[in-house]
């Protein structure tokens, strides 16, 4: 099984979910059609799937924003850095399968349980963020009037966008160069 959940979670990396045929799928897996609809209901049931097996593989990256052993401008620091450096590995496909693999539609309601299980893993990872945002505010490490949603929305966008500029190819160099950037809007407030 777990050879299987890895050769649909790649495709569907690659490719999204709108363009991963079951064809396509049959022939990545090495399963016929009758047992992929017999282990995992329909092609949104193994996408699902797929979609938990890389959240606990290299999605998982994004866990470290809750590690509260760690100050919270460092979460975040590694949070990005971790992001980039796995979203740039040569070894599987480029970028963040949830942020790219079902963001885009055709008409209809067909992938509507798709685009909610990423919607709703996006929604975790920015309450995560804004949940760090506020714990480095309790720390110190920012301003009591710190912009909590402005902050959150900056970092999660950031985050996000990395998959866009991975698949146009832009240098991991770049990319850290870019974390750096952003990491320097939280600082401690001044005590002059």
């Amino acid at each position: 099984m777990e050879v299987v959940l890895d050769a649909a979670m790649r495709l569907f990396w690659e490719q999204g979910y709108e363009a991963t045929s079951m064809a396509r799928l049959r022939e990545a897996t090495g399963l016929s059609s009758a047992s992929l609809y017999g282990a995992f209901g329909s092609k949104e049931g193994l996408f699902e799937r797929a979609l938990e097996h890389y959240l606990a593989g290299p999605g998982s990256v994004t866990d470290v924003i809750t590690d509260e052993a760690l100050s919270p401008r460092e979460a975040v620091a590694r949070l990005l850095h971790g992001s980039i450096t796995m979203q740039t590995d040569t070894s599987h496909p480029g970028g963040c399968l949830v942020a790219l693999s079902g963001i885009v539609r055709a008409p209809g309601d067909g992938d509507a349980a798709v685009r909610r299980a990423v919607a709703a893993r996006r929604a975790t990872d920015r309450a995560r963020i804004r949940a760090c945002v506020l714990r480095g505010m309790a720390a110190g490490e920012l301003a009591e009037d710190t912009d909590v949603d402005g902050i959150t929305s900056m970092l999660h966008g950031f985050l996000l966008g990395v998959s866009i500029q991975v698949c146009d190819g832009t240098p991991a160099r770049d990319l850290h160069a870019a974390a750096d950037a952003a990491l320097a809007v939280w600082r401690a407030p001044d005590r002059g």
